[in-house]
Order: structure tokens, then C-alpha cells, then sequence
């Protein structure tokens, strides 16, 4: 880990919807906000529904080298040599130090299939639908819409019948071992895993290396599969969206709630976060 990271401060943060824009899944707005943090060196650490090779593409965009949080939670990638140690329960793969305690992919899509004949033509899922399909339903590119389709913990499904079906259908997958989190677009079944227990490990590795008891962390997001993280740091970020609600939370203190939407909300959030804890270039 770099000498130059900050030992008190860590962003997490939610990606489609929150640091990307929902439709067009830019970024420009939050720009000048992520070059502040970079200079305060603060991580700012992605906790997405996306892939690995998702998450990879755009950390080299923004030339990111900190951990990542992959399908909501289901599994976080350190870089080899990020912590002085590689941390328990860990595994050494591709150059990362990877951490996961949910089943693999295959599980839930068996447990899909099984379902097609209950409920057909009510539901897809990216596997069944293939590239042409996820592009459909997400307006990815065929190369973005191929790492979309690349994912080793969990499955995106897009729901078409009505909200008792729905019910039924969820609680099909939930007796087969799955949690299912409802997402901007999707509904993401995996194992017994969200991106607040995530969220809490990695904060307690940073803990550790550093030598302190807690660090002032905040957790952007703006859907319910947020909704873990949110409620478990310190700071709550809740973007404004256009196509849903802020989501609900438990808490009643620490929330930030954003004035503008999408990344230009993320940047908005981030600075009033930042000016509450008197954070700046000249000092932490």
C-alpha cells in the first residue's frame, strides 16, 4: 500500500447510478472531485454489481490501483502487495489477493433454469441472453456487454411479469439458497453476501495497516443493493436518481443526501463530506 495513502479517510463507492451516470455511464462531473481525493490520497474503492474485468477497465481509466468490491459484494480483489500481509482467508489469484465466501456462478444459474418452465418468458438472465441480449437490456457496447457477461460469484436477472409473480419468483430463488438485491436495473442473485459486509472487512484491513481502531469512511450509492453499505459506515452518500427513489435506510444520522444526480450528486456529496470533516489539500 502507498506510503501517500491518507491513514484516516476511505470512499466507497457505488458505480452505475452514482460515480457513472446511469444512462450514459459517464463520468466527467465526478472528475474533479476524484482528482482531489487522489491528491488527499484518499482510496476511492469501487463496490459495484460489476465484474472484475468491468471494474478493471475503468480503474485504468482513472488510473485507480486501490481494492475493488465485485457483484454486490460477492467478492473483493486486493492487489498483491497493496497490505503489508496478505490478509486471512484470502486466496492469491491473477495478481490479486481475492476474498469470497459465496458459491460460484453455476449454482444460481442452475437454480434459474429450473425455474423456465414456472415462469417463462417472465424473466432473462446475461447468461441465457448472451451479448446481443445484455446489450438490449443495458445499451453496452458488445465489448462492455462481453465483460458484463464475464462474472464468477452471481447472476443479473431482468424481471417483464407483474409484482405477485414477482413475489413468487423470488421466493423460489431464496428457497434454493439465494439472496436476491434489487439493483438500478436488475436483480442480482447470489449467495449470503452484500456489499456492507464487504464494505466492513476491507475497512478492517485498512484499520490494521495503518494501526488505528477506525477510520472515517463514507459509502456512496444510490439503490437498494447499497442499502448494506450505507447503513454500515460511518457517512452515508445517498445519490439522487432519476429513475427510482433515494434508498431507504434504518439510520437517521450521518446521510448525506445528494441535490443533483449521477456522478455531478457524487461530486456534490463527496465535497460536503469532505468540508464536514474540515478535510483539504493542506492537511488531513
Amino acid at each position: 500500500m502507498s506510503d501517500s495513502v491518507s491513514p484516516r479517510f476511505l470512499v466507497f463507492t457505488d458505480l452505475d447510478g452514482s460515480l457513472l451516470d446511469h444512462h450514459d455511464y459517464g463520468y466527467r462531473d465526478a472528475l474533479p472531485q476524484l482528482r482531489q481525493l487522489e491528491n488527499l490520497g484518499i482510496p476511492v474503492i469501487p463496490a459495484s454489481s460489476k465484474t472484475r474485468v468491468e471494474i478493471e477497465r475503468l480503474r485504468d481509466e482513472l488510473g485507480n490501483t486501490h481494492p475493488f468490491i465485485v457483484e454486490n459484494g460477492a467478492g473483493v480483489f486486493v492487489p498483491v502487495g497493496y497490505f503489508p500481509e496478505q490478509p486471512p482467508d484470502t486466496v492469491e489469484r491473477e495478481g490479486y489477493w481475492v476474498y469470497s465466501t459465496c458459491p460460484p456462478r453455476d449454482t444460481w444459474l442452475a437454480a434459474l433454469e429450473a425455474l423456465q418452465p414456472e415462469f417463462a418468458g417472465k424473466f432473462d438472465y446475461f447468461h441465457r441472453a448472451g451479448v446481443n441480449g445484455i446489450m438490449r437490456m443495458t445499451n453496452l457496447s458488445p465489448e462492455r456487454a462481453l465483460e458484463a457477461n464475464q462474472r464468477d460469484f452471481s447472476e443479473p436477472v431482468k424481471w417483464f411479469g407483474d409484482n405477485t409473480e414477482l413475489d413468487l419468483f423470488l421466493g423460489k430463488l431464496e428457497s434454493a439458497g439465494a439472496s436476491v438485491l434489487k439493483g438500478g436495473r436488475f436483480f442480482s442473485v447470489c449467495g449470503d453476501c452484500d456489499k456492507g459486509r464487504a464494505l466492513v472487512w476491507l475497512r478492517d484491513l485498512y484499520c490494521r495497516a495503518w494501526g488505528l481502531s477506525r477510520c472515517h469512511d463514507i459509502a456512496i450509492g444510490d439503490s437498494g443493493n447499497d442499502r448494506a453499505m450505507l447503513e454500515v459506515a460511518e457517512t452515508a452518500l445517498a445519490i439522487r436518481s432519476t429513475v427510482h427513489d433515494f434508498p431507504k435506510l434504518q439510520r437517521q444520522t450521518g446521510i448525506i443526501y445528494s441535490k443533483d444526480y449521477g456522478p455531478a450528486g457524487w461530486a456534490e456529496g463527496v465535497g460536503r463530506w469532505l468540508l464536514s470533516k474540515q478535510v483539504s489539500e493542506a492537511g488531513t
